[in-house]
């Protein structure tokens, strides 16, 4: 068959697949595939693991995990990504909830006793590429699962949250429209491949799209200077990474042209401290663009491409996507979605499911304000970020981003603790920018007290090395103990 005649299975996700595009789609480092050739490649996987039910992925950052689980897409079979690092009690957990029968992995790759008993499928991808594809079974339902993820369990094991074709076409479809995002675009970013951000945006994205995208394996200033320099136009990462890209911009011009070069930075997954907005965006013109998103419901709101770029919002709701503010008090109550983007159940897990949504409503859990025009900001998750002290309602992410604009303070969270007059009192956990002379906790109180409110300035400050984060970026707020 030449790439042409590849079966239309799902064209409504991948038409340049469906077509033989010739153009480039997948690079890493030095290892690149285009779209006939992609097609090409996860056909031959996709044929060996047609009719099994699901199928895990031992998501390393590399060529073959994205085409492995393109070749689970075509062929209609849920893939599972494994996050490589997950320690042997999570990863048992999600063996025995998920229930794969095969496991697919790149050649060589040393994969741990609790993923034996499965079979296992090597994505080979040299020859594969250059032949035919072959006939694939015929495309699913769209509310047929297309991949499982898990959740970060901070509150007992982790979730599996099914995510349906569905709802990946209709989050990829409405970023085009928001992000005017194009065939033409070359898609730059170093994030993992076994999450919605690194996974479904970053690499289905450019494929649903006919684009390229070429990731770094790992972040690296000089990987994302590289390549935005040869030809990119989107950049994708986490405050993590643009925190370090407003710290090198101090030094490095060729990095600052390479920004301002960028037709869209994104930033997702937590928000971007404003100190570290500014900082871009006077070196390189550039603001950066934030969203908001979960992995029950993807894509929810977006800054757009062709609309104010406003620090400290991740802007207005997405095509399809409904949101309500519920519980509202002080201007400030907990979001709830609902639209085509959501996912469909927890795996196994009735009773979560149930109690996730209100009617057809899912209840997200975070917490946030609507600007007047529709813009919206979010303060935090509801159980971590909202401090209820002296009778008012707090986020915590104001008190960072005014903690952060102090010279003295690298990095900073903000948590509540129970206080017998107070109801809860603000705790600041700081990392200093001099380790041997940090800032007073009086000093801090006041500077917060005088860009916010007496109110909302920290009754306590805590000195950290590091904070904890997640492989995402995203600090870990439970493990921020007394």
């Amino acid at each position: 068959m030449s790439p042409s005649s590849f079966p239309t299975l799902f064209p409504a996700l991948f038409p340049a697949l469906v077509t033989g595009s010739r153009q480039p789609a997948l690079r890493f480092g030095d290892r690149s595939l285009s779209h006939a050739e992609l097609a090409a490649a996860a056909g031959a996987p996709a044929a060996r693991i047609a009719g099994a039910r699901r199928v895990a992925v031992w998501a390393t950052p590399t060529l073959e995990t994205a085409v492995g689980v393109v070749a689970a897409l075509l062929a209609g079979v849920a893939a599972v990504p494994i996050n490589p690092k997950t320690g042997e009690q999570e990863l048992a957990h999600i063996l025995a909830d998920s229930a794969p029968s095969r496991v697919l992995a790149e050649p060589g790759a040393v994969l741990p006793a609790a993923l034996g008993d499965l079979i296992r499928t090597d994505i080979e991808i040299g020859a594969a590429a250059r032949t035919a594809p072959t006939a694939l079974p015929a495309e699913p339902s769209p509310e047929a699962p297309a991949l499982i993820v898990y959740t970060s369990g901070t509150t007992g094991p982790p979730k599996g949250v099914v995510l349906p074709r569905r709802a990946i076409v209709s989050t990829l479809d409405a970023l085009e429209d928001a992000w005017q995002w194009t065939a033409g675009d070359v898609l730059v970013h170093g994030l993992p491949l076994f999450h919605v951000h690194g996974l479904i945006l970053g690499i289905l994205g450019p494929l649903r799209r006919g684009g390229e995208v070429r990731h770094l394996g790992r972040f690296t200033v000089e990987g994302v200077a590289r390549e935005l320099t040869a030809g990119g136009t989107m950049l994708f990462g986490v405050p993590t990474m643009y925190h370090r890209l407003a710290e090198a911009l101090d030094t490095d011009r060729e990095l600052a042209k390479a920004l301002a070069g960028a037709r869209l930075l994104v930033s997702g997954s937590a928000a971007l401290p404003v100190r570290d907005h500014e900082r871009i965006a006077a070196a390189t013109g550039r603001r950066v663009v934030e969203r908001y998103g979960m992995t029950e419901t993807l894509m929810n709101t977006s800054v757009r491409a062709d609309g104010e770029q406003r620090p400290g919002t991740v802007g207005v709701p997405l095509n399809g996507v409904e949101l309500r503010l519920v519980d509202e008090s002080d201007g400030i109550g907990e979001i709830q979605v609902r639209g085509p983007n959501l996912f469909t159940e927890y795996l196994n897990r009735p009773d979560a499911t149930e109690a996730a949504f209100d009617g057809d409503w899912f209840r997200t859990g975070d917490m946030a304000s609507l600007d007047p025009d529709g813009y919206v900001r979010i303060v935090g998750r509801k159980a971590t970020d909202l401090i209820k002290s002296g009778g008012y309602k707090i986020g915590a992410g104001e008190i960072e981003n005014a903690l952060l604009d102090h010279p003295g303070v690298r990095e900073a969270a903000v948590t509540g603790e129970p206080d017998a007059d107070l109801g809860e009192r603000i705790i600041a956990w700081i990392v200093p920018a001099d380790a041997q002379s940090p800032p007073g906790q009086r000093e801090l109180a006041d500077h917060v007290a005088a860009q916010l409110a007496p109110h909302k300035r920290p009754r306590e400050v805590r000195y950290l090395e590091a904070l904890p984060r997640n492989d995402m970026g995203k600090i870990m707020k439970r493990a921020l103990v007394p």
